[in-house]
């Protein structure tokens, strides 16, 4: 399968249960604090600092989020009618459509990229160059927050909610998405783990990495020489 065609099969499939999704996910933020928690911290780091990305964000309770605490937050995902949804539930947010393997944004323009479980359909050879996609955009010093669910299987969904999907849910441990991570050229800061809370999510232990893209080299100060 091309990239162009997971992309398609990825859009289409979450076209498909938009309105479920974003009606049964689209708060769940609210009953998650140690999400809410790394959120605060991730803002606090990229306040000031220029735009920052919800990327595949759904319903964009992340960009919703961070706006809230004064960040210049956006949103993009792949899908039309999630895109849609998003924009309903966040009129005061920007949400576009765009494909995070290859970001219109030019090089180094943004400050952070907050990536919520926007990894997990991408086949394990393809996530280091969606993550080097995502270095080559922010700029230097700015953030990544990944998120992902912990393991190593691949689970394939035909059915969600009712509505037919074509999708394969990636788990990742949390050395791999660190492995992936480093070679994209990031710099790791914290790493950590949760089991999933009850009632409110899929059933998953969940994994979080927050790293920062390397800072520009000082420049050099050219000194003259003062002739006595």
């Amino acid at each position: 399968m091309t990239e162009k065609d997971l992309t398609t099969q990825v859009r289409e499939s979450y076209d498909n249960v938009a309105e479920d999704y974003a009606q049964r996910v689209g708060g769940e933020l609210t009953h998650k604090p140690f999400d809410r928690q790394l959120l605060d911290l991730f803002a606090a780091r990229v306040r000031d600092l220029g735009p920052v990305a919800d990327v595949g964000c759904g319903p964009g309770m992340g960009a919703r989020y961070l706006r809230a605490q004064g960040i210049d937050a956006f949103g993009i995902d792949c899908s039309t009618k999630m895109v849609t949804a998003a924009r309903a539930l966040g009129p005061d947010v920007e949400f576009r459509v765009e494909d995070m393997t290859q970001l219109r944004a030019a090089d180094g323009s943004w400050a952070g990229i907050v990536s919520l479980y926007s990894l997990i359909h991408l086949p394990r050879n393809d996530v280091r160059s969606v993550l080097r996609e995502f270095y080559r955009v922010l700029k230097p010093g700015g953030l990544l927050l990944v998120a992902f669910h912990l393991g190593s299987e691949t689970r394939h969904a035909t059915d969600w909610w009712g509505h037919p999907v074509d999708l394969d849910f990636v788990f990742f441990q949390v050395s791999e998405m660190l492995s992936h991570v480093w070679s994209a050229g990031f710099n790791s800061e914290l790493d950590v783990e949760r089991e999933p809370y009850p009632d409110v999510e899929l059933q998953t232990r969940r994994g979080y990495i927050i790293a920062s893209k390397p800072p520009a080299p000082a420049d050099v100060l050219e000194t003259e020489t003062v002739e006595p």
